[in-house]
């Protein structure tokens, strides 16, 4: 399996509840492997995943499907 990663830009004011919904949610994904909010940084989240199976993309249009304004950064 190849990993990669990619950050999702969410607004700093998202929520505590909201951020951790969506980790659970982005989380468990087929083909994403982690999702997490950084603790020094809680408006970018990192997903790692297997390109094979899902894309950034669609990781995206899951998250920006609640509602969120989002903007997904490479690595």
């Amino acid at each position: 399996m190849y990993m990669a990663d990619f950050l999702i830009n969410v607004h700093p004011e998202l929520p505590l509840t909201d951020r951790m919904h969506l980790e659970d949610e982005i989380g468990y994904m087929n083909g994403v492997v982690s999702a997490h909010f950084s603790p020094g940084h809680p408006h970018m989240m990192t997903i790692a995943y297997d390109p094979d199976t899902v894309s950034s993309s669609v990781v995206l249009a899951r998250v920006c499907g609640h509602g969120i304004e989002a903007s997904k950064i490479g690595l």
